[in-house]
């Protein structure tokens, strides 16, 4: 049996170019997520997919994110980065939920 290799910085950088290619949609998003799990591995990256929805990149031990500042490893279409209010938060929640 050969083993796959664990590749949680190519799973970040796809889905994050992804999320940055959507814009502001939330339901492009949430398409582009959907259209992604039939050729992406969900359950094998599902921490890292997790820091990307909610913190905007990778986290590293203790929470700093890992991006170093590269715009091309971080997004902005993240729960961190969501307005303030009730209503924004939900639907950033639909999304994940998807």
């Amino acid at each position: 049996d050969e083993k796959e290799k664990f590749e949680p910085t190519v799973f970040r950088d796809t889905i994050v170019q992804g999320l940055n290619e959507a814009g502001n949609d939330l339901e492009a998003i949430a398409k582009f997520l959907d259209a992604a799990g039939s050729r992406l591995d969900y359950r094998r990256y599902a921490d890292t997919l997790f820091d990307i929805l909610v913190a905007g990149s990778m986290l590293a031990p203790g929470g700093t994110r890992i991006d170093d500042n590269d715009k091309t490893k971080m997004t902005n279409h993240c729960v961190f980065f969501a307005d303030e209010d009730h209503d924004a938060i939900r639907n950033y929640a639909q999304v994940c939920k998807g």
